[in-house]
């Protein structure tokens, strides 16, 4: 089985810290034969959105939308800026194909500065992912800015969702 963990950012550290601590825990119930893997988008070089093929882009964007293909499972590290989702992670759907995620168990991660945002992941995230044919988890991890101490989750709560 093949895990992704993609932060769909390239600022902050709250988002990255909680994919890690994710993986970490993971790490510890997962067989030998599977494998974890940390996407982060900082310091890729990935393009707009144009349209093209998946298969036609070439270089980080490539290589990041093959392991994306590639994976059983998805987590996807989502920090709420301005009531959405970042421009970063939607990009990413939009360089994939419409049915990206079939078969795929799609999950997320969500960091917020407002407790009210966790509405903004069944309202936004979750019809993009159902259209991209996804098998969503239903229920996620959300942290309000509260549960963090710096970049380090403090909140037992939160740990045990």
């Amino acid at each position: 089985m093949r895990y992704v963990f993609l932060n769909g950012s390239i600022i902050g550290h709250n988002t990255e810290n909680m994919l890690s601590e994710l993986q970490n825990q993971l790490e510890k119930q997962i067989s030998e034969s599977d494998s974890i893997q940390l996407i982060d988008l900082k310091g890729e070089k990935i393009p707009f959105s144009d349209g093209r093929n998946w298969l036609d882009n070439t270089g980080d964007t490539l290589k990041i939308l093959k392991e994306v293909m590639e994976a059983d499972v998805l987590i996807f590290g989502v920090p709420t800026y301005q009531a959405s989702i970042p421009a970063p992670l939607k990009n990413i759907f939009d360089l994939l194909p419409e049915g990206a995620f079939y078969h795929k168990l799609v999950g997320f991660v969500v960091t917020a500065g407002s407790p009210k945002h966790y509405l903004v992941m069944k309202h936004q995230l979750k019809p993009i992912l159902n259209f991209m044919k996804a098998n969503i988890i239903p229920n996620y991890v959300f942290a309000h800015d509260s549960d963090l101490s710096g970049s380090i989750l403090s909140s037992d709560d939160v740990s045990m969702r």
